[in-house]
């Protein structure tokens, strides 16, 4: 598979939250694109969304109605929507935690791309890559732009609280204090 190009990104993340949203399950743009509709840098990889670990199935079901390839990979915390190059994330347990009702409570309605879409805040989706900074993968290049980009918008003493038993985020959280991205610890 190729690597696909932002307008199919974007439509896959058009049509697959315009199918979750008419279905009424409870959702909300992740990842990357949640970084994205909050200022950050815009994703070239995939698009990920997160439902209830109780919808998964029937958020498959909604995907595949509204034209998607659906996949259960070997990993079993999502599943994949794949639209042509473009591939959907459906993500019912981040970084080993089950997506709750508290979590998607917290969405924020965004306009994005002509539709409102529910959008974890920025917080979360930090707090979820930090917490996945394994020394197989702690790209901290990656996530620098993102975290200057939304700076204002992140609750520093939550994210310090929730990642600082994970030494690579707790590395991360330093270079961007002394960075001047985050502010001191208070």
């Amino acid at each position: 598979m190729s690597d696909p190009t932002s307008e199919l990104l974007r439509e896959a993340l058009r049509r697959a939250g315009s199918a979750l949203k008419r279905s009424e399950l409870p959702f909300a743009l992740a990842g990357g694109y949640a970084l994205w509709a909050h200022g950050g840098p815009e994703p070239t990889h995939d698009v990920d969304y997160a439902v209830l670990e109780s919808d998964a199935d029937r958020a498959a079901k909604v995907l595949a109605e509204a034209g998607f390839e659906v996949d259960r990979p070997p990993e079993d915390w999502l599943l994949k929507a794949c639209l042509d190059d473009a591939v959907v994330d459906v993500l019912h347990r981040i970084v080993g935690v089950p997506v709750d009702e508290h979590l998607l409570a917290r969405a924020e309605n965004v306009e994005l791309l002509g539709i409102r879409l529910p959008v974890l805040p920025a917080t979360d989706v930090f707090s979820s890559k930090l917490r996945s900074m394994t020394e197989h993968y702690c790209d901290f290049a990656a996530l620098l732009p993102a975290a200057r980009a939304v700076r204002e918008q992140v609750d520093w003493d939550r994210l310090r609280a929730e990642c600082g038993d994970n030494d690579f985020a707790a590395s991360f959280l330093y270079l961007l204090q002394r960075l001047g991205v985050a502010p001191p610890e208070s």
